[in-house]
């Protein structure tokens, strides 16, 4: 057996979003660059879904819609080389970071990662405003429906709970 064959995975899920420039392409390209990588299977892939842009003011309809994806992954990566990587591809996509919650090419967060609970400077696990985005809990509900939000229960009842409606823009196809 090959050594890669015995590297233990971890399962974690990873929310995509952009709002400039070819919204589309980019969360595709993103994901295939994860697939890519050394450490990183991608489980599922959920449809795209489109929602307003989310500004630290609240919903901003003068900027550009916002799509959004929710990827389940296996990472051999530790958390913070997995957060690594993921600002690896934003920046190969041309993300910028000026603005708080500002528009972007390219958003990439770790969700969960294996049910851990972690903090630091640079990450939180579970993402702190995961159960109340819409954005992150629809897409992840297509394709994870009985998930669980570790600190917060399943996800179903949180999606209910939020006031955004994602309107399903493409489904994905491989």
């Amino acid at each position: 057996m090959r050594p890669e064959n015995l590297r233990v995975t971890l399962p974690a899920v990873i929310a995509l979003g952009g709002n400039l420039g070819d919204r589309e392409a980019t969360l595709r390209d993103a994901v295939a660059d994860l697939a890519r990588t050394d450490g990183i299977i991608v489980d599922a892939v959920s449809s795209l879904y489109e929602t307003d842009a989310l500004k630290p003011d609240g919903v901003d309809l003068s900027a550009p819609a916002y799509l959004n994806a929710v990827i389940l992954v296996r990472s051999a990566l530790q958390p913070l080389e997995l957060l690594d990587v993921l600002h690896t591809v934003e920046k190969a996509h041309d993300r910028v970071r000026v603005e708080h919650w500002g528009d972007r090419t390219l958003d990439l967060d770790i969700i969960t990662f294996a049910g851990l609970e972690y903090h630091d400077d640079a990450l939180t696990l579970p993402h702190p405003r995961a159960f109340e985005r819409a954005f992150v809990l629809a897409p992840w509900h297509e394709i994870q429906p009985n998930a669980t939000l570790p600190g917060h229960g399943p996800i179903t009842p949180l999606l209910a709970a939020t006031y955004e409606s994602p309107r399903l823009y493409s489904r994905w196809e491989r």
